[in-house]
């Protein structure tokens, strides 16, 4: 079926079921889908495996426990659903559990659509608030490099002790700042709150170029990090939604746990492949004189032929 302008550029995964089905049966993309599906699950081994490193070290050193009592999870099959179906049935399984605030944690493959599922329920649910922990780690980093400097190190991963990171880790706090959730960074000069900082000092490449360092060190931390700020905000009536892996999350005491999963793993592959004609699609049509208004599918597959071929 044609795919109009309109669809393309509502950008969301109406567009990328839409893509899939007038591709479904395209020999290239089905190649490409494959190449995808095999290069996203391999990354995701990978991060696994790191994760599990990280979880171990955590273990090792107390900060973490070995067995955490994991509650049941709630299983999904996304095949054929959309976002809105999918969080629909998360909200029909946790009841009344969002009139009092509650944590729900969300985890799954990569393309399995937890970000997308956690934007829509973050529309439906009241007080509903997000969590990350991109923004701890970076904030560690900071603090561990600035701690250096200060001290005359060279930043590395010896100078992480398990008491330097104590040291880093007691200059965090989570809480409410000028009557908002935030997280305070406070310690060795620093005075700052992370909603003010997150795309500034945060992004600064002293920071980004030593995350993996610190990451690697930290994971046990920085979940315990975490556990203890969706409590804080469910505590005050939030619904706290985290998205993650399965690793991080066992460390997260809630009984709103959910996984996406697809019965059909090619569907992972399919929706990435999707999603990557998706964005090219929209960049060429936004740089046309002559937007092709009744059906972009040949835009949509030039662009595939030619990330085929790169």
């Amino acid at each position: 079926m044609p795919i109009p302008l309109s669809v393309l550029e509502a950008g969301d995964d109406s567009t990328s079921n839409a893509i899939i089905e007038a591709f479904k049966e395209n020999a290239t993309y089905v190649a490409f889908s494959k190449s995808e599906t095999e290069g996203i699950l391999g990354r995701d081994q990978e991060d696994a495996d790191k994760l599990a490193a990280g979880i171990e070290l955590a273990v090792k050193k107390g900060v973490l426990p070995a067995e955490p009592p994991v509650e049941p999870i709630f299983k999904i099959d996304v095949f054929g659903k959309s976002a809105d179906a999918v969080a629909g049935e998360i909200i029909t399984k946790l009841g009344d559990a969002p009139s009092q605030g509650c944590v729900l944690v969300l985890q799954g493959l990569s393309g399995t659509g937890k970000g997308t599922t956690v934007e829509k329920l973050k529309a439906k649910l009241p007080k509903a608030v997000t969590w990350s922990n991109g923004n701890v780690f970076r904030s560690l980093t900071l603090l561990a490099v600035t701690r250096c400097e200060a001290d005359g190190k060279e930043f590395g991963e010896d100078v992480l002790t398990a008491e330097f990171l104590q040291g880093c880790i007691e200059c965090l706090t989570f809480g409410k700042f000028n009557d908002k959730f935030d997280t305070q960074i406070k310690g060795f000069g620093l005075d700052l709150l992370v909603s003010e900082v997150q795309n500034t000092v945060l992004k600064e490449p002293r920071v980004g170029k030593n995350i993996p360092t610190v990451a690697k060190m930290t994971q046990g931390e920085v979940v315990k990090f975490a556990a203890g700020a969706a409590a804080t905000m469910r505590a005050d009536g939030c619904n706290v939604l985290v998205e993650g892996r399965e690793q991080t999350l066992n460390h997260v005491r809630t009984e709103h746990r959910f996984e996406l999963t697809l019965s059909d793993p090619n569907i992972i592959g399919m929706r990435r492949a999707a999603q990557r004609m998706l964005g090219a699609a929209q960049k060429k049509a936004a740089e046309m004189a002559e937007k092709p208004t009744d059906d972009v599918t040949p835009l949509l597959e030039a662009e595939l032929t030619a990330m085929a071929q790169a």
